[in-house]
């Protein structure tokens, strides 16, 4: 006779962004995934709503991503990439550039979304200072923005529950106002019409700090972990504009955005704005393996790779920057997403996908609903004296009776699913997630 195995202990692991003893109290435990599901850990089917975490856009537990992991474990399972290499990276990197923009046709790999941006910042500090521009030293973010949770990306980023207990931060760093404006723009489908004059806020703080001493400015195209915030119609390129003027680059965060959920490989494009360093992870290896990858115009990468050829040119990386088994996994993640044309099935399924989010206007307590491709946010009003509280039953709703994975942020309910999402799906997510928001009224 064989021993019971041991009850599962969830008091060692302490969980990132979690309310850990609520969780452990009632926990939410996945035990498998394929396709568009998951499988809870007492037998449930889980329509997974968010793409795991914004990153599963080919779907869950692809056998050709699996396979290649495999092979390359056993082939080349690690190497260096400090003053070494390996040929996966290099191959990685031309099939990424393809996607981007024309002029974003250099990489830097990482292996995670903070340590992309935590790259892109100071590739924007290393630039001005190859220039001769050295007094360049200020970054500017935006208010609600979310760009990781690294030293560099907590301060240009404006959530005030990732900043308030950790001190004074990094120094040199202002925030653009954010561009939610619900009184002018509730229910917009799309971009909304108004608030492209926020952009201004750029100039005021020219105006304030000295144009000549602010290196680069940082914002998500769509603002998405604090309740998908879409920029006004124009806004993108007018901050475009205002940094060519004063020579300020422009860096987009893209770690939610990138591989497809805009409707284009990458908002820049879906927008018609080009970043100077785009910063990505997240849907890059399809949520596999830990991987990010920041792409640099050939301007910036030059004036930085210069000098002496035997001197080291950007003193920074990370042991498992292009690690072999990520690399794999990103290859081929990128033929799924090239044969099934999942990086822009995004723009195909909008109008569908955006109908059935607003249909869930008129149900209570819903104040404003916001959308572009395959991303949307629901905003609920507040329970008076409970910020959040109305939500965060609608997600334990939805997980433990109704077979729905959402993601919420306060009182704002975010909708993101993998790419691969049929018709039939899109409908039963949205008429799931209505009976869920009504049943909490």
């Amino acid at each position: 006779m064989t021993d019971a195995p041991n009850p599962l202990s969830l008091a060692e692991f302490w969980m990132p962004f979690t309310a850990n003893r609520q969780f452990k109290a009632n926990p939410r435990l996945m035990s498998t995934a394929e396709g568009m599901y998951y499988t809870s850990v007492d037998g449930r089917r889980i329509l997974d709503g968010t793409a795991g975490l914004w990153c599963v856009h080919a779907g869950h537990a692809r056998d050709e991503i699996a396979d290649a992991v495999g092979r390359q474990v056993r082939e080349l399972d690690f190497a260096p990439t400090f003053q070494m290499g390996h040929p996966l990276p290099f191959e990685l990197a031309t099939r990424l550039t393809a996607l981007t923009p024309p002029t974003l046709n250099r990489v830097f790999f990482t292996n995670s979304g903070s340590e992309s941006v935590e790259t892109a910042l100071k590739m924007a500090l290393a630039y001005h200072q190859a220039r001769g521009e050295s007094q360049r030293i200020r970054i500017i973010g935006r208010e609600r923005g979310y760009h990781g949770v690294n030293f560099g990306g907590m301060t240009v980023g404006g959530i005030v529950n990732n900043r308030k207990r950790f001190g004074p931060l990094l120094p040199g760093v202002d925030h653009l106002r954010h561009t939610l404006d619900i009184p002018r723009n509730a229910f917009s489908r799309g971009v909304p019409p108004h608030g492209v004059e926020l952009a201004d806020d750029l100039e005021r703080l020219c105006q304030l700090h000295d144009a000549s001493t602010i290196a680069a400015v940082i914002i998500e195209p769509v603002a998405g972990s604090t309740g998908v915030i879409l920029p006004p119609a124009g806004y993108l390129q007018r901050i475009r504009e205002i940094c060519d003027r004063h020579g300020i680059l422009l860096i987009f965060d893209e770690v939610i955005t990138g591989f497809g959920r805009c409707g284009a490989p990458f908002a820049a494009q879906a927008f018609g704005v080009t970043p100077d360093i785009m910063a990505t992870a997240k849907a890059l290896t399809n949520g596999v393996v830990p991987m990010g990858a920041v792409f640099a115009s050939t301007a910036v990468h030059d004036a930085i790779v210069q000098g002496p050829e035997n001197v080291i040119e950007f003193f920074h990386g990370y042991t498992y920057s292009g690690h072999p088994l990520a690399c794999a996994a990103a290859m081929a993640s990128l033929d799924i997403y090239a044969r099934e044309n999942l990086l822009t099935r995004g723009a195909e399924l909008a109008a569908i996908f955006e109908d059935a989010a607003h249909n869930l206007r008129a149900l209570p307590n819903v104040v404003d609903i916001r959308n572009i491709g395959l991303v949307a946010g629901i905003e609920l009003k507040p329970r008076a004296g409970a910020p959040g509280a109305r939500a965060y039953d609608v997600f334990n709703d939805c997980f433990h009776n109704r077979g729905l994975l959402i993601r919420v942020t306060g009182d704002i309910i975010a909708m993101s699913p993998p790419l691969i999402i049929e018709s039939g799906e899109i409908e039963q997510i949205f008429e799931t997630l209505a009976a869920a928001i009504t049943a909490a009224a």
